[in-house]
């Protein structure tokens, strides 16, 4: 590893932290959408919906810089990875184009709302499951050269209890992140009925994820052992994260007389399980390395020429530069703005 193919791939993962903390509570949103669409005392689904109208847009952004920094820093990683991951990836943008599309339009077409919502809602768990495909289909374990072709083994990969493992967490996580940050929204929205709904998901759904988390470490011993070996390495990091989950989950116990409502400082556990999820993430990703697709493709080999990177990281900086006080302003006038929350609410 060089230092430049270092901060290639830091920065490469930062933006696969942030989407993936973005789509997951974007995601799930649209669940809960679906699930309280006929609770209407409790407005669950109309603050699902409030939370979605503005963020998925954004999200977006995100799988889209993703994939340019992909193509334009590992260049020699994303032909493999664009081969094997043909069918799946596919698979993937349909469901995001059709989610897409069902999300403006029941808003447009009132007759067809409940429908259209049912599709959002379902393609809201199944896009996550497919995207954390992704992680375990690196490890190389489902991956066969046939006539100097890397091509994916369906039939080892769907008889893998390691990806199963991870689709699971990826459902449960999706569903616990996105019930947080609901819960958070409805406190500042000033909905306690929904508050309370979300909070109980958040308190069911938090320890499952947990859970599906041991259950990939798990299967990674017999499946991945390379990977389960070097995420030893980084047991603190795995501690930590744990720890930030206790105090996310105790969090949602403690009474707040700065907050509407009696029980519970929701922004507190949202900020200590973002946290949480960044040290699990940074152990794996600390793990993998120097490894993209094991044990064929490095972040070396597969990493673009050296003055091209300088040119593109000066590049990534100053459109970082000009997109990262957008995102505050956007963050203030979404989940602080009392006038922006009445306005939808009205």
């Amino acid at each position: 590893m060089t230092a430049d193919s270092l901060l290639a791939i830091t920065v490469l993962w930062g933006f696969v932290f942030i989407y993936a903390v973005m789509a997951t509570m974007d995601f799930g949103a649209g669940f809960w959408s679906m699930i309280y669409i006929n609770k209407e005392k409790t407005n669950a689904t109309n603050i699902a919906n409030r939370y979605l109208s503005p963020t998925w847009e954004v999200t977006n952004v995100f799988i889209v810089a993703i994939v340019i920094a992909l193509v334009s820093f590992f260049p020699g990683a994303t032909f493999i990875l664009g081969t094997v991951l043909l069918l799946p990836g596919s698979f993937i943008l349909i469901l995001l184009a059709l989610r897409s599309g069902f999300l403006v339009f029941s808003h447009v077409a009132k007759d067809y709302e409940k429908a259209l919502t049912y599709v959002s809602g379902i393609s809201g768990f199944i896009i996550p499951a497919l995207l954390m495909l992704v992680l375990p289909i690196t490890h190389g374990e489902y991956i066969e050269v046939v006539n100097g072709v890397h091509q994916l083994q369906f039939g080892a990969m769907f008889t893998s209890p390691n990806i199963y493992a991870f689709m699971a967490f990826a459902i449960s996580s999706t569903l616990f992140l996105s019930s947080l940050l609901l819960a958070d929204y409805s406190n500042v929205a000033g909905e306690p009925e929904a508050y309370r709904v979300y909070r109980r998901d958040a308190i069911i759904l938090g320890p499952i994820s947990l859970l599906m988390a041991f259950l990939i470490m798990f299967t990674l011993k017999t499946e991945a052992n390379w990977l389960y070996t070097n995420m030893l390495e980084y047991t603190p990091f795995l501690i930590g994260s744990v720890s930030f989950f206790v105090i996310a989950g105790a969090a949602m116990f403690l009474p707040s007389k700065k907050h509407k409502l009696a029980i519970g400082r929701p922004r507190l556990a949202v900020v200590a399980v973002t946290i949480q999820y960044l040290l699990a993430s940074l152990a794996y990703g600390r793990a993998h390395l120097p490894y993209m697709i094991y044990p064929d493709v490095t972040i070396l080999s597969g990493f673009t020429h050296p003055n091209t990177f300088r040119t593109l990281i000066i590049t990534y900086l100053v459109g970082f530069l000009i997109l990262f006080p957008g995102f505050i302003y956007f963050w203030k006038l979404f989940m602080k703005d009392k006038r922006y929350l009445k306005q939808n609410e009205s």
